[in-house]
């Protein structure tokens, strides 16, 4: 071949290479979920950017590019906004007893343990995600969630499985479920670069808890926030039960005072093509424990306690897009926990413990855009943790986790397609040889698959497998009186088909939005472990069931009016679950329902809206329960129920907005327990003062 036609191959080749990168960064930023990053360009490169990577110019012909509506695989539970601060809630506890699936153990008061368990699989299986990056607890792998103030968060959100998107940390694979708390952004207009407000709320139990949020703008892209509040209550409020000889006791609950400091920043970046963001918390706190009630004792309690706990964060994350079909993120933390926990009481023996947890973790993630259809991640976690206590002949824990995660997304114009497999690799070391549990390494698959039947109308079916494994904490295996080290994981599978359906009209009158889901699931749990507390809120004792079953049904609904200054929102969830002991059938509790789990429960939220005004009411109900596995009438425990309303008034002054609320809970005073012997308050209420600069 001659030197001519060697160059007009050549060109030939070079047209072709040109046009066929031109068409793939196109395709390629259509793919990229426009809500990864805030505020990022849709395209990394233009045209001249284009052809500089080329020597000579070249012209093609006009590309018109498509993509299909990207669909929410997995739908999420969620509160945000103006409805999350209407509802009149305390804490994240109270915002999830809204959505379906979950149950709430609440151990009374103010400052009682609230932790939560959903679609039955225990607490241990619940991922807790604060601002992107989890929150642990070697020890138990209890989350207190009542201790996550509402005043400065944005949304919280219930995912079952995992998140439909696959651009995350191989930590969001590694959960039954998740909850998802986000720190509000602040929002600035262009004449302000500070945001101020000063909030007070008061109430019963000699509640007072003041509270201030600081808003920055450092230049156009770097803003910060920072909020902080004090909180001291004396939890004491009376309740009243029927003891074992049928007379009804009026009794005042004791020693259920908390005091507690809280104060976090968060710090927001924005980038050419991506965002950066670093956080720091702090929360230190005192607080009584109060004991079971003893109803063979009226006025006496079981194990009254004090615990004072202190605990730090700092976590950052980086996530950019280089290219338009690369994107990637980094995330690093670090986590101290100290809590001292006395008991000294004529029911049990002296307790004085100090426990001090460390966690390092880091974490990397990778997303490639194949296509425009096609997309897959890599994902790869690493986490140390270390316990010291100073129990008799305790083993000082040190735990090493690894996790790796494949995943890849198909989106097509009606059906969408999500695959992952996680490794995940745990060694722990103790300082006495042998006591140690031994290495655990597990593979967890998931797919997920999601239909859209229909063009015109926002109905999508959907489906999911997952299995997943839950490695015992250290007290399961290392605690001096109940921990056994060759305890076998929990092993679960999660099975779940639903639909989602929502649609919105349009009319010379007003806006209605409408939206339903509906889950029907089945899950299997192989070596089940069940804590629960025994004479006291500190000491837990571990049942391991074997086997167990849980089917259930969740259905949430949901509508919106607006018509001018006028605005309804209603929201009902219900769920159904039964969750049985299969393990040995020929044990008398073969087939019961396990602790704690209602057949029935539901809640309801109304929102009334006109001009500054608003109105809120909702309610909540949990079915019967059982505290064992025998299910006898003794270990029965009623089904229980609150309605809870809240008035709210904006005012608008000359450079500062007023709000004033009032809230008042359990309205029709009954008396209840979440978990057995720990009774709840009656009728109270909050006054909310809040200034906004």
């Amino acid at each position: 071949m001659n030197t001519d036609h060697m160059q007009r191959a050549n060109n030939i080749v070079d047209r072709v290479l040109r046009a066929l990168f031109r068409r793939l960064l196109l395709s390629a930023a259509m793919v990229v979920p426009c809500g990864v990053y805030g505020q990022m360009p849709v395209a990394g490169y233009d045209d001249r950017q284009i052809d500089s990577l080329f020597q000579d110019a070249v012209t093609i012909e006009e590309i018109v590019v498509t993509a299909p509506r990207t669909l929410e695989i997995v739908p999420a539970q969620r509160l945000e906004g103006a409805v999350l601060q209407k509802l009149g809630n305390h804490n994240v506890a109270d915002a999830i007893r809204y959505f379906s699936g979950a149950q709430i153990k609440d151990y009374g008061g103010v400052g009682g343990l609230k932790t939560v368990n959903i679609r039955s699989m225990g607490s241990e299986h619940v991922g807790v995600f604060f601002d992107g990056m989890q929150i642990g607890n070697a020890q138990n792998s209890v989350v207190d969630l009542g201790r996550f103030s509402l005043d400065n968060m944005e949304s919280v959100s219930l995912y079952n499985g995992q998140k439909s998107a696959i651009f995350q940390s191989a930590k969001d694979f590694a959960s039954a479920s998740a909850i998802y708390m986000e720190t509000r952004r602040p929002v600035f207009d262009s004449t302000r670069t500070d945001n101020l407000k000063f909030t007070l709320k008061g109430g019963s139990f000699k509640t007072v808890n003041p509270s201030v949020l600081w808003e920055h703008k450092f230049g156009d892209r770097v803003r910060m926030s920072a909020n902080a509040d004090y909180l001291y209550s004396s939890g004491e409020y009376k309740y009243r039960y029927t003891n074992l000889d049928g007379y009804d006791t009026v009794a005042v609950r004791s020693n259920s005072d908390v005091k507690y400091f809280r104060g976090e920043a968060t710090v927001f970046g924005d980038l050419d093509d991506g965002e950066w963001r670093g956080k720091a918390y702090y929360y230190s706190s005192e607080r009584g424990y109060p004991g079971a009630v003893v109803r063979e004792q009226p006025g006496k309690l079981f194990c009254e306690g004090r615990q004072w706990d202190t605990d730090f964060f700092v976590q950052g994350s980086l996530m950019r897009r280089p290219v338009p079909f690369y994107s990637f993120s980094l995330k690093g933390k670090y986590a101290y926990n100290y809590m001292h926990y006395l008991e000294d009481s004529d029911n049990n023996k002296y307790i004085n413990n100090h426990y001090r947890q460390h966690e390092a973790y880091v974490s990397s993630a990778n997303m490639f855009s194949i296509f425009p259809w096609w997309s897959a991640d890599l994902s790869v976690d690493f986490q140390w943790n270390r316990l010291d206590a100073d129990l008799v002949d305790f083993v000082y824990p040190s735990r090493y986790t690894l996790l790796a995660a494949a995943a890849t997304s198909m989106q097509f114009s009606r059906v969408s397609v999500q695959a992952s497999l996680l490794y995940t690799h745990v060694t722990d070391v103790t300082r006495r040889r042998g006591q140690q549990a031994g290495a655990k390494n597990r593979f967890s698959p998931t797919v997920i698959v999601s239909y859209k039947p229909f063009r015109r109308h926002d109905l999508s079916i959907r489906a999911f497998y997952k299995n997943i494994f839950r490695m015992p904490t250290f007290n399961d295996l290392y605690y001096t009186e109940i921990g056994n080290a060759s305890l076998k994981p929990e092993d679960a599978v999660q099975y779940d088909a639903g639909v989602t359906y929502a649609r919105k009209w349009h009319r010379g009158w007003g806006t209605v939005h409408f939206d339903a889901q509906a889950d029907f699931y089945f899950n299997q749990v192989k070596n089940k472990i069940i804590a629960y507390p025994g004479v006291s809120q500190f000491r837990w004792t571990m049942i391991n069931l074997g086997y167990v079953e849980i089917r259930g049904v969740d259905i949430a609904l949901g509508g919106m009016l607006r018509r001018g200054d006028f605005a309804v929102d209603v929201r009902l969830n219900y769920t159904y679950q039964d969750a049985q002991d299969l393990t040995d059938p020929d044990e008398e509790y073969y087939g019961n329902m396990i602790p704690y789990i209602p057949d029935h429960s539901g809640s309801a939220i109304v929102g009334l809206a006109w001009r500054d005004w608003s109105l809120n009411y909702s309610f909540i109900y949990t079915g019967i329960r059982y505290v064992t596995r025998a299910n006898t009438l003794q270990d029965y425990v009623p089904a229980w129920y609150t309605h809870d309303v809240t008035l709210s008034r904006r005012i608008k002054l000359q450079r500062a907005a007023l709000l004033v609320s009032l809230e008042v809970n359990n309205i029709l005073n009954q008396q209840y327990e979440v978990v057995n012997c720990y009774p709840m308050p009656g009728t109270n209420f909050r006054l909310i003062v809040s200034v906004t600069l």
